[in-house]
């Protein structure tokens, strides 16, 4: 088994779009300086906010972090396309800009990705509140997915890690919702198997009001996803979105 030295020699790229994030950021960010694994550098995509979010961004003075504002607002997936082309890590993680990790959630996931030889991991989260409250759901890591396995469970994205260097760079298409989900149907493409870390490494911020709108949009994206772009065919797609559906809505 490698030591602790060994295991944090590579350096770990961390993906962060942001839009609107002035409330949540700092947070965020802070929760990635935190990290007992110090490895990283974090790529910080503004998606031409018009908020505070940039000036919260370059209060916080540290030379892993890259901030980047884009000159239109161009939505999620190119915020974070410009991310990783910038990426020089070994490993990717992403990260969005209102979750927040627990300060050893990179340490712990990268020992599970080498000491097992995983390329494509998730980490089980927990969902708090605005004020940090936990709101007692917790959203388990599943153990072992193939590509069939991604269609029907969408690992969260603040909890992805994946190995860049041996799996490459993957870009997306740029659809306005779903882009993560979008990702990971790639990367599984040549990773062939996802592994979850069945412990509550990240935090996802549930945030009051947006969530029914958010529930219709994922339906209509979801299909987005299965037709358009994975080109199921139309048993497959429609079984895939009932299934999702009503995952969606137990939520």
């Amino acid at each position: 088994m490698k030591n602790d030295k060994e295991k944090i020699k590579d350096k770990v790229s961390v993906i962060t779009p942001t839009y609107n994030s002035a409330l949540y950021i700092a947070d965020t960010i802070q929760s990635v300086i935190n990290q007992t694994y110090t490895n990283w550098e974090m790529i910080i995509v503004d998606d031409h906010s018009n908020d505070e979010t940039v000036k919260k961004i370059r209060e916080i003075e540290d030379p892993r972090i890259k901030v980047i504002v884009l000159e239109k607002n161009s939505g999620a997936a190119i915020a974070r396309n410009t991310a990783l082309q910038e990426a020089d890590g070994e490993y990717f993680a992403f990260l969005d800009s209102d979750d927040l990790w627990k300060k050893d959630k990179l340490a712990k996931q990268i020992s599970f990705m080498k000491d097992n030889h995983y390329d494509f991991t998730s980490t089980a989260y927990e969902h708090v509140s605005e004020d940090g409250e936990k709101l007692g759901v917790v959203v388990p890591a599943s153990k072992k997915l193939d590509y069939n396995g991604i269609l029907k469970y969408c690992p969260g994205n603040s909890t992805v890690i994946y190995n860049a260097k041996n799996l490459g760079v993957f870009f997306i298409p740029d659809i306005k919702r779903r882009n993560d989900f979008v990702m990971w149907l790639q990367v599984i493409k040549k990773s062939h198997y996802h592994y979850g870390l069945p412990e509550v490494l990240t935090y996802y911020q549930v945030r009051e009001g947006s969530l029914s709108s958010k529930k219709t949009d994922l339906v209509k994206y979801q299909w987005k996803v299965y037709r358009e772009i994975e080109k199921l065919p139309l048993w497959k797609s429609s079984y895939l979105l009932l299934h999702k559906t009503v995952s969606i809505l137990l939520k």
